[in-house]
């Protein structure tokens, strides 16, 4: 599993994240949800590597990696899916795949069929550059990425922003049945309460940069999950 105790983070003076602790469980989607600006996107980043902890640690299937490098973190099984979706707009959707292959050994540098199977849509655009894609497209393709670096824990910030809802839809589907089928950790930031209402066996709520609700999918009907969800 993915843990989190007592994390700290700031952007020089300003403080993201305060004291922050939380698991997520292998074979589990285990959602974070709040409003913009709250500190979502710089837990993932604390997480991935891509900003350091002020304080705190964080640990994946016991292997403290709070001070590694993001290579290092992807190379353990953490992948990652960031915000905006960031593919490579002028490499084909081939190659934008094949950068998953950083962190493999040569043995096991290819792409998953079972990614095609997800996402049948990529197989016929192979050939077309990434920037072509519709944003539902780049949004498939960043998560086939990922999953082309054979993760253990998939890490998806905000994946349903600005998709329609039929793309929608299918990330859900394959959200679910990498949980059922693989049994990989799956650690979902969103803002689209339905999306995770559907999808996630443990809830997260944030708040200031600190949790401030914690619970079953169902929890967030509550009163109390509400109010800390509307604008």
């Amino acid at each position: 599993m993915l843990k989190v105790e007592n994390v700290n983070l700031h952007y020089g003076a300003a403080q993201a994240l305060r004291n922050v602790s939380f698991k997520a469980e292998m074979g589990k989607i285990t959602c974070v949800l709040g409003r913009n600006g709250v500190g979502k996107s710089s837990l993932l980043r604390a997480i991935t590597g891509q900003h350091p902890v002020s304080s705190g640690a964080i640990s994946f299937n016991g292997t403290a990696i709070g001070g590694m490098a993001p290579f290092r973190r992807a190379k353990l099984g953490v992948g990652y899916v960031p915000q905006g979706r960031e593919i490579f707009p002028l490499l084909t959707v081939k190659e934008n795949l094949e950068t998953g292959y950083a962190p493999l050994k040569r043995a096991e540098r290819s792409i998953p069929e079972d990614i095609f199977s997800l996402f049948p849509v990529l197989q016929t655009m192979l050939g077309r550059r990434g920037g072509d894609l519709s944003g539902g497209q780049q949004q498939q393709l960043a998560i086939a990425r990922a999953l082309v670096t054979r993760p253990k824990i998939l890490v998806l910030d905000e994946p349903t922003e600005g998709i329609q809802p039929s793309i929608i839809k299918d990330i859900g589907r394959a959200i679910r049945y990498l949980k059922e089928s693989t049994g990989m950790a799956i650690l979902l930031v969103e803002q689209y309460l339905d999306f995770c209402r559907e999808l996630a066996d443990q809830v997260y709520i944030m708040d200031r940069g600190a949790f401030v609700h914690e619970g079953a999918a169902e929890t967030l009907d509550t009163p109390e999950a509400r109010r800390h969800l509307t604008v």
